[in-house]
């Protein structure tokens, strides 16, 4: 067995350091009078860290498990449960279709910028053309991170780079109530994604990459690319139990494959080709499937104009929002295509030399 290599995690917060993190969250003097009670939370949270109650509720697994006597998480069994009953649904023939519309930019009107996206609009544009057709749009609006409270998309924890059957699907990271990670909105993404037939990802270039909000799904999406849907094989987070099963052999299950896909990428500047690519590799890296050239879009709107009237500008690029109609189109016909069986992954029994 391969050796595990560690250090690197620094010691513990004392309790010190854990009293002035705490306080962070109460700084505005309307808390002042609330102190002696402020202090009471601070010992039951300081307890639930020092005891590592990161699933204060836990029940056994059950049948259906390698280990059916382990203490597992019941938020995860839920969340297990649900993703389950939308695989059923998106399986059901008599189902109505279903298109996820990711709207990937971190600028809303309801916080600092004052203003929508254009991200925002082109999603509305796909989101017309998709409910015309009579397929349903469901829209995740990945600003929401920056502008609600308790509205938020923890990172990923790269478990998967010590063994990958340790990246259990649906992910078994969060929520952590020890360390206070209790808002973690991927239970009900990863839902959202199973329950439909296909995804656009619409996305400004943000520094040649995406936006911070669409990056924390896509790293949190590795679970549904390989990720151990038996999180009781590891029993929980055992580095050297997962080691020793991918050791063994890992069949690499991908738990969104076989749905369509679509991109829009825009920016004002650069980047905007090595981003889109970047998309739809990772898209086809999961077993989607491309829904033609049509349905993969970069472009610039108000190309190294000034930021103040770029919505003006998307106003005036009649070509770009028949180009996002396009893409919204050729993502329907894609949908129809597979759901009718005339329309299939080429490579989708081909065995890898080297799965991962």
């Amino acid at each position: 067995m391969t050796k595990i290599r560690t250090g690197q995690a620094p010691p513990p917060l004392t309790r010190a350091q854990f009293h002035e993190r705490y306080q962070l969250r109460f700084y505005d003097p309307a808390y002042a009078g609330e102190q002696e009670a402020i202090a009471r939370l601070e010992d039951i949270a300081w307890q639930a860290l020092q005891e590592g109650r990161k699933a204060p509720f836990t029940r056994p697994a059950g049948r259906g498990f390698a280990d059916p006597t382990y203490q597992i998480s019941v938020e995860w069994l839920d969340t297990r449960k649900r993703l389950r009953l939308a695989q059923k649904r998106w399986q059901d023939a008599d189902t109505a279709s279903r298109v996820l519309l990711v709207c990937g930019s971190a600028r809303n009107d309801g916080t600092c910028p004052g203003e929508v996206s254009k991200t925002w609009r082109l999603t509305g544009i796909a989101q017309q053309v998709i409910t015309a057709s009579g397929v349903e749009a469901d829209v995740l609006d990945l600003s929401l991170v920056t502008s609600e409270f308790g509205r938020t998309i923890q990172p990923c924890k790269g478990c998967v780079a010590s063994a990958m059957p340790l990246c259990h699907w649906p992910c078994t990271c969060y929520p952590n109530h020890a360390l206070g990670q209790a808002d973690d909105w991927m239970a009900e993404i990863y839902e959202r994604w199973v329950a439909a037939h296909a995804v656009i990802i619409l996305a400004p270039t943000y520094w040649y990459q995406s936006p911070g909000p669409l990056k924390l799904m896509m790293d949190r999406m590795v679970c549904a690319d390989g990720g151990n849907p038996d999180p009781t094989t590891t029993h929980g987070k055992r580095v050297v139990e997962a080691k020793r099963i991918e050791k063994m052999g890992w069949d690499y299950p991908k738990h969104v494959a076989g749905r369509a896909f679509g991109v829009v990428v825009h920016g004002d500047v650069a980047g905007v080709e090595d981003h889109r690519r970047n998309l739809c590799d990772w898209l086809e890296w999961m077993g989607m499937v491309d829904a033609g050239a049509a349905a993969k879009l970069d472009r610039y709107i108000g190309y190294y104009g000034p930021y103040f009237d770029s919505h003006d500008a998307l106003d005036k690029d009649k070509a770009v929002q028949e180009e996002v109609r396009n893409v919204a189109r050729s993502v329907v016909a894609a949908v129809k295509e597979l759901r009718a069986g005339r329309l299939s992954q080429p490579d989708q029994r081909i065995q890898s030399p080297r799965p991962k």
